[in-house]
């Protein structure tokens, strides 16, 4: 309907403007239709970092990044669907669920928690991995946003954690964005009192390092559609 009533309106204007031109003497280009509007489904998946845990819901990045695409004639609805504390073997559990919300393109960022309990990485590779193919299945384009822990984990633990990401981007061919929290992690400016999940500020610098990313799963999606 949407897209019927802005086609409407673009009849309504080119024929305003071949009547204005019609009262000049003077020879004008023909006008131009723009194109429409493109439309589709993101669905953010993830855990208290995608959730947007301690900020308001319209601070959340899913939020800012629906507002973002608008901004810029890209009429995708982001679903937030993100559950705080769950682990990369939670979110395989709900890959159903989110397939039901029929999404063009789907920003998976998990692992976090499952890298802050110590988990072992061979199951973290495992569970993104089958979430890749299940969505894969359903032809839904993805962006796989890399998580990083800290070294406090221990040396080997940290590099096998923290090397996985690049290592399933690669092999599966899948849009990849390396570190999620980039410019935020860390910084006391950009983070709650936690020290550890983003306040307002902090999304807005997410949203800003993942939009080229998203741009690329639109595009991708729109050739897909040709």
């Amino acid at each position: 309907m949407m897209k019927f009533n802005k086609l409407i309106l673009a009849i309504k204007l080119m024929t305003a403007g071949m009547l204005v031109f019609g009262c000049s003497d003077a020879k004008t280009p023909a006008a131009t239709q723009s194109s429409p509007t493109e439309s589709g489904i993101i669905v953010a998946m993830g855990d208290s970092l995608t959730e947007g845990l301690g900020v308001d819901e319209s601070q959340s990045y899913p939020a800012l990044l629906e507002k973002r695409l608008k901004a810029d004639g890209l009429d995708f609805q982001v679903i937030n669907a993100g559950v705080s504390g769950e682990t990369s073997s939670g979110a395989l559990s709900r890959i159903t669920w989110i397939l039901s919300l029929q999404p063009d393109i789907v920003i998976l960022c998990t692992g976090a928690n499952d890298g802050f309990r110590g988990m072992d990485p061979d199951a973290v590779n495992k569970n993104i991995r089958n979430m890749i193919a299940k969505l894969k299945e359903q032809d839904v384009t993805i962006v796989l946003a890399g998580m990083k822990m800290v070294e406090n984990m221990g040396k080997e633990y940290t590099r096998a954690f923290n090397g996985l990401y690049e290592t399933i981007a690669r092999e599966e061919q899948v849009i990849f964005m390396p570190f999620f929290l980039e410019g935020v992690a860390t910084r006391r400016t950009m983070n709650l009192p936690d020290g550890i999940h983003p306040n307002a500020r902090g999304y807005e610098t997410i949203v800003e390092n993942l939009y080229p990313y998203v741009k690329e799963a639109v595009r991708d999606r729109l050739k897909a559609e040709d």
